[in-house]
């Protein structure tokens, strides 16, 4: 059956109210549409049922369905059968199954041949359908509560000239147990012009969300306008509510220009600035922008003596701490993109890492070097060793389109695939999040989420590239939250940045003592945020701002943005958010086309932050990035 959205469950409703929605094809339109199914040899029911079809399609999310169809079979049972007045009507289930690629013109025809190989089979009734369903799978209810009931010719004499004691109709309704929607279309011969056509729609409607029905009912009526002038030759055209697409083409109004297409960049041209402010702070102390600038460009210098060259991949390999921050800065310098490998990475999955990503370079420590064995090719680097080289004058000028990063992800999979992020691509998600919030020089974030993981993108370039400062935590203690709270307290943290569990888990380490003033930010993202969480974020800390970030690696960290300024009581979870500057989001069905509201399907994210697919997998890039000309150029 169609899966509509709902807005409680039927087994809730006591006693169903049904409401109907009306409205003609006049005399006009209704010769044009009947004439254009005669040209290709279709009944009129049949072109209406598909219409409905597609309507209900649109608004379930995927394209087939059963539907309940009513017959009139008034059977020869008696010579004088005729003359009885009753109820003579059956009922058959009909599947409408198109083909995606399918036109109209092709849809229509296969549910016409379907029909007529089902009317064969009148005899098994939709009741005893479903009861034999019910007993073949154990559910005590199965039902096929949309129904579709075509009167056309039925009723045409009777309405042009109605005998007593019937008159013109004026009102009608139809109830039916276990029905939820029933579309009747019934042809009306009371006027000069010729036939028109009458469509009912009644429906239970404390069952759907306000305004569903009728949008659904208006997406109808548009449809058959269009198939009176429509080529029936082109795909189905889109059902989308014209003030739905309104909606979305605002909301996806994000274009604004781009300052900063480096990554990198914005730290630099700090260091230049502020060479004395403080950019990371350790263990056993800090280093200042100009030291940490110096030290990367001497990686940069490391890497070009070893034959790294612009556009190259470099792994990076390396526990917590600045050490990563150094390298990656340095990668970038020499014109290269980095990949980070994780320390704690089980041997099997860092070869593939190493692999897949096609590298032949990996910095990294002593200690990491010496723990294990390295890929055949690759050759590890050690990052004390820039120590000896003269840093290069400059960071390498690159274009904004070369690799920044790949991180690799497993998915559902657990095969790693790496996602290609450019510069400009990460670089936007930087500079819109630093801009929104406020992000600047007297800000500190507490490094938690590993190099492998795309928040500490934001953690290294976003915090440096404001003029603020990293506060790393030891590779050993990153899964400590006492260690996080006593670092938040001891260095004045303005800026969370993890999945929402870790903030969590911060909040409950600072239940027995006070929390600092100094949080102000709280970015939570990467997995379902508690309804709870707000408002324990505000006890623990007033004052402190929470923002819900949505989107994905292949994304460039996040792509939607959420402040919760309150928790509204009907929420099941905290939404998802509102795009970000030059992304764009779109929920669409099986075929691409855009989802009506309340109606699930598969999220799809646009614009700049996207990346340019995965490493090495020109298939599985080719099966989940897709090209779309949304009128915006991407």
């Amino acid at each position: 059956a169609p899966a509509l959205p709902l807005r409680i469950d039927p087994a809730r409703v006591a006693k169903p109210r049904f409401t109907r929605r009306t409205a003609d094809i006049d005399a006009e339109r209704w010769a044009v549409l009947t004439a254009r199914a005669r040209e290709h040899g279709l009944t009129p029911s049949a072109v209406l049922l598909s219409a409905f079809c597609e309507v209900l399609g649109a608004w379930s999310g995927r394209e087939d369905m059963t539907l309940t169809v009513t017959l009139f079979d008034r059977a020869e049972v008696h010579p004088h059968v005729n003359r009885v007045l009753g109820d003579f009507t059956s009922l058959m289930l009909v599947a409408y199954e198109p083909d995606g690629a399918d036109a109209w013109l092709t849809r229509v025809r296969r549910l016409q041949e379907r029909l007529a190989r089902d009317l064969a089979h009148r005899e098994m009734s939709a009741v005893d359908v479903l009861r034999e369903l019910s007993r073949r799978t154990g559910r005590q209810e199965v039902a096929v509560p949309v129904v579709f009931t075509s009167a056309l010719g039925a009723v045409t004499e009777l309405a042009a000239r109605p005998p007593e004691p019937f008159e013109r109709p004026v009102w009608g309704i139809s109830q039916t147990p276990q029905v939820w929607l029933d579309h009747q279309v019934v042809e009306m011969n009371d006027g000069p012009d010729g036939p028109r056509v009458s469509l009912n729609w009644d429906a239970v409607e404390e069952l759907f969300p306000e305004g569903l029905l009728d949008d659904m009912f208006a997406a109808y009526r548009s449809l058959l306008d269009l198939l009176c002038s429509g080529d029936w030759r082109a795909p189905v055209p889109e059902v989308l509510p014209p003030a739905q697409r309104t909606v979305r083409d605002e909301v996806n109004a994000t274009g604004a220009p781009q300052r900063t297409t480096l990554l990198h960049r914005p730290f630099f041209d700090r260091a230049a600035k502020t060479p004395d402010a403080t950019a990371v702070i350790f263990d056993s102390g800090t280093l200042r922008y100009g030291e940490l600038a110096d030290s990367a460009l001497r990686i940069a210098a490391l890497l070009r003596r070893h034959g790294v060259r612009p556009g190259d991949l470099v792994g990076v390999s390396l526990p917590k701490g600045p050490g990563q921050i150094v390298a990656v800065l340095g990668i970038l310098a020499a014109g290269a993109g980095y990949v980070p490998v994780g320390v704690d990475q089980p041997p099997l999955r860092r070869e593939r890492i190493f692999t897949a990503a096609g590298l032949t370079t990996a910095l990294t420590d002593t200690a990491t070097r010496d723990a294990g064995d390295w890929p055949a090719g690759v050759r590890p680097l050690i990052v004390e060793d820039a120590g000896e080289c003269a840093p290069v004058d400059a960071p390498v000028d690159v274009s904004d389109t070369e690799l920044a990063y790949v991180i690799f992800t497993s998915g559902s999979t657990g095969e790693p695939k790496g996602v290609e992020i450019t510069h400009r691509a990460a670089a936007n998600t930087v500079e819109d999040i630093n801009e929104r919030f406020a992000v600047g020089p007297r800000d500190r974030v507490l490094a938690v989420s590993a190099l492998d993981f795309d928040l500490s993108v934001y953690d290294i370039f976003g915090l440096l590239g404001a003029g603020g400062a990293v506060v790393t935590i030891a590779e050993s203690e990153r899964r400590n939250a006492h260690r996080w709270s006593d670092l938040v307290a001891t260095h004045r943290v303005t800026v969370w940045n993890t999945v929402p569990m870790l903030l969590d888990m911060l909040l409950v380490t600072r239940e027995d003592r006070q929390a600092s003033d100094d949080l102000r930010l709280a970015l939570v993202s990467g997995d379902w945020v508690g309804l709870d969480l707000p408002d324990r974020l505000r006890a623990a800390v007033p004052g402190c701002r929470l923002v819900a970030l949505g989107g994905a690696t292949e994304a460039s960290i996040w792509s939607n943005a959420f402040e919760v300024e309150r928790v509204d009581p009907e929420w099941r979870s905290i939404p998802y958010g509102y795009p970000l500057r030059n992304q764009r989001y779109r929920i669409v069905d099986e075929r691409g086309r855009d989802c009506p509201d309340w109606v699930p399907g598969e999220l799809w994210i646009g614009g700049t932050g996207v990346a340019n697919g995965y490493r090495n997998a020109p298939e599985l890039t080719a099966r989940q990035f897709v090209e779309v000309d949304d009128g915006d150029g991407g």
